[in-house]
């Protein structure tokens, strides 16, 4: 049984409340039933994704070597879209697999409740339906995390619309919950993709999305040790949610590509 990591209070920020579930009536031929579906249906978007849209990528820093080892978390910054699963082209199948059987995705109780609610559902290992806010549905994907899992998370919570706001008219800003999965996580790397936005293939509000335009994004992995004590270095005044929250908006300011929309 995977080892459970426990929240760490080392002056990172206070994290709310956990408790641990067990595992112990787990039934092991349904969650390999059901990370094999979800494994199929991110090999199809994947397949999808390579067959109608042209994937253009660019590493900061660099390629790295064994670029999915130990990665425990996916950072999707800049949010426009509910196919940002397209993006899913971009990853390697031992990626997929890994996400299928040791994923965890927090989605928005808003989202869930439409009829898209359903594919998310079966598109990874865990889904945890989350409010907006700070509370007991946070803990629930805290309580997801062991030594194998793979979160995947929206930093920003919601989605841009097409006047470059939120659905309440509100500016796009980074909050805070990433701050309390990397102060759970003690080791391991981060992925952050910078995505160029699919406003030009599906803008909220649309069906379908149109097919043979680029989907442009910017990688970077960090570790997630050495990430924790540069932001807390480099923003002394901040708590720790304060300083990740800063650090990854000038990120997202500065590193978020262009996409041609045509």
């Amino acid at each position: 049984m995977p080892h459970r990591v426990m929240p760490k209070r080392d002056g990172e920020g206070k994290l709310p409340r956990v408790i641990h579930r067990s595992y112990c009536g787990a039934d092991p031929e349904r969650s390999m039933i059901s990370s094999l579906l979800a494994f199929v249906l991110l090999l199809k978007v994947h397949i999808l994704s390579r067959l109608f849209f042209r994937l253009e990528n660019e590493w900061i820093g660099g390629e790295p070597e064994n670029q999915w080892r130990d990665t425990r978390i996916i950072a999707l910054i800049n949010h426009t879209s509910l196919y940002e699963p397209l993006i899913a082209g971009f990853a390697e199948i031992r990626l997929l697999w890994k996400f299928a059987r040791h994923g965890v995705l927090p989605v928005a109780e808003k989202t869930m409740k439409r009829r898209i609610g359903l594919y998310f559902r079966t598109l990874v290992r865990h889904v945890v339906v989350v409010t907006r806010q700070r509370d007991h549905t946070w803990d629930r994907v805290l309580n997801q995390l062991d030594s194998k899992s793979i979160v995947i998370i929206l930093p920003e919570g919601r989605m841009m619309r097409a006047d470059g706001l939120d659905a309440t008219g509100r500016e796009m800003t980074i909050r805070g919950g990433i701050a309390d999965i990397l102060g759970v996580l003690p080791e391991g790397r981060m992925l952050v993709v910078y995505s160029g936005g699919l406003h030009h293939i599906q803008t909220p509000g649309d069906l379908l999305p149109t097919p043979f335009r680029t989907i442009r994004c910017r990688m970077e992995m960090v570790d997630i040790a050495d990430y924790k004590e540069e932001v807390k270095k480099s923003h002394p005044d901040l708590d720790f949610r304060g300083a990740v929250i800063a650090d990854l908006t000038r990120r997202r300011n500065s590193s978020c590509p262009t996409v041609d929309t045509k």
